[in-house]
């Protein structure tokens, strides 16, 4: 991956750049060499149409994905629109990665976690890899180096 090929990557929402929505690309920004472009809009949220064209915004958005990060508190907060978000993820063949809820509080939903293809922390070098895996499937196997004194 390049910064001429970057990840075309869709982040969950409920149509408001929320603090976990945000924490997502914050983590992500401090990856060296790890370049996407984030196809999630929170701010199209369609003015008429109702839940039909909030499926349909949701739709295009997902279509323009190589991959869905989904996240666990999202997925608790309106389970009916996730799980709909999963359906259109798997329908357009969309691979999944589901972030634990921040903090260590509470746990995934079983069923997320299920329907997920990784379930990872909140690390930044677990959401790069995974992403990495999922959308290009690029081996991301790293050695850690522990320097002693």
């Amino acid at each position: 991956m390049t910064d001429n090929k970057p990840i075309d990557l869709f982040v969950s929402h409920l149509f408001t750049e929320d603090v976990d929505y945000l924490r997502v690309f914050e983590f992500l920004e401090s990856v060296d060499r790890f370049y996407y472009i984030n196809v999630s809009k929170p701010e199209n949220v369609p003015e008429s149409g109702g839940v039909a064209a909030i499926k349909d915004e949701y739709i295009a958005q997902i279509q323009a994905s190589e991959a869905v990060i989904m996240l666990a508190v999202h997925y608790s907060a309106n389970l009916e629109m996730m799980r709909y978000l999963l359906d259109v993820a798997d329908a357009n063949e969309k691979p999944v990665i589901a972030i634990r809820p921040f903090g260590g509080m509470s746990e995934t939903d079983d069923e997320l976690v299920k329907r997920a293809n990784e379930h990872i922390q909140w690390t930044s070098r677990d959401m790069a890899d995974a992403v990495k895996r999922q959308a290009r499937l690029e081996e991301t196997a790293r050695w850690d180096v522990i320097d002693f004194p």
